[in-house]
């Protein structure tokens, strides 16, 4: 495969010196880019979107040839592996995802507990290798997962939650069902992982969207633990000695000091969490990705140039950032705010290296 034309995302990932600061944005091929709803509407759905691997690379390249991203990251969604559990995911207009049959006892479990997704997911593999190709050393190519927990929170509540009463109650009655759930989320998700790496994924990041409603206790136990494991696994083969591994838990603010220890390269950041604090407690342990709030793009261009100064400045000097939104941009922002956003962290990044 190519050789990379620009490194900048996987040298900072892994604290290396770089000449500017690089940027990608979460959720970068969506609803907000009229390029994207034109073939989400020629694929009919959003599903058949994800899973026709010509599709999901054009979308996937969008953003890259508008803005000049410094990476791409692989157009999918994190349900693909329950899906390939057999759980039946479907999407429904304005109320999301949901799934037919959701795990309720320990029998449900045990009837997904020896399937292997990776089998089902070669339309994701497929994707990847495709946009590799296209890519030709344009930029890295992320790939990406659902965390175990948060894997779990749809699989046992069946839809998107705001309470979690069905997979807190199954953590506080029947945790051994939930912990066994996890051991075969934890497996699933790293052979998925491993397989975006095989066909050409440059780093992988972990999303965990929902930990941070957990207490301290059950986050380490029930979401950071099953990530630590991913970690090790992922760092043990040898394809994947230098593909950097990114931790993103939405809310997980207060356990940085303990998700920097998993053996993971970069920490994303929401925008809840200051990134001078957060560089002030892990040192040079990792490095950190984010911290903008996705709804500064609804500001004026002065704004946005101003927010980006910010957090440049709150991070300081030196290597070991990758400038991001805090979560993914949401789908009634002008595009055009995203080159202003883009092209001041190429104007002032430069300073601080």
């Amino acid at each position: 495969m190519s050789v990379l034309k620009n490194d900048l995302l996987i040298r900072a990932l892994l604290r290396k010196e770089v000449e500017r600061t690089p940027m990608w944005i979460m959720r970068q091929a969506g609803r907000y880019l009229p390029e994207y709803r034109a073939t989400r509407k020629r694929a009919g759905n959003f599903l058949t979107l994800c899973k026709t691997p010509e599709l999901a690379c054009e979308v996937t390249m969008q953003p890259l040839d508008r803005y000049g991203f410094d990476a791409a990251i692989l157009f999918s969604d994190i349900l693909t592996i329950p899906d390939a559990l057999g759980l039946g995911l479907q999407f429904s207009e304005g109320e999301g995802p949901s799934f037919k049959s959701p795990i309720t006892s320990m029998a449900d479990v045990e009837r997904i507990t020896n399937l292997s997704p990776v089998n089902e997911l070669g339309y994701v593999t497929d994707a990847v290798s495709l946009i590799r190709k296209e890519l030709d050393g344009r930029v890295p190519l992320i790939g990406f997962s659902g965390s175990p927990w948060t894997l779990a929170t749809y699989m046992v509540e069946g839809k998107g939650s705001k309470e979690f009463h069905k997979v807190k109650g199954m953590l506080y009655k029947e945790p051994e069902t939930l912990e066994k759930l996890l051991d075969v989320l934890s497996k699933s998700v790293t052979d998925y992982l491993v397989a975006q790496i095989s066909a050409g994924a440059q780093t992988v990041m972990i999303f965990d969207t929902w930990g941070g409603v957990l207490s301290k206790e059950c986050y380490l136990k029930y979401s950071l633990s099953p990530m630590q494991k991913i970690v090790r696994e992922l760092k043990k083969i040898t394809s994947a000695k230098d593909v950097p591994i990114v931790l993103f838990t939405k809310g997980g603010g207060n356990w940085l000091n303990e998700m920097a220890a998993t053996g993971c390269d970069a920490l994303g950041l929401d925008w809840t969490t200051e990134i001078d604090a957060a560089r002030a407690q892990v040192g040079d342990k990792v490095a950190l990705q984010g911290n903008l709030d996705p709804c500064v793009l609804y500001g004026s261009d002065q704004i946005i140039r101003k927010e980006v100064k910010k957090v440049l400045h709150k991070f300081g000097k030196g290597s070991g950032h990758v400038l991001n939104l805090g979560h993914g941009i949401q789908q009634y922002v002008d595009p055009n705010k995203v080159t202003v956003l883009v092209e001041a962290v190429k104007e002032f990044s430069p300073a601080y290296h």
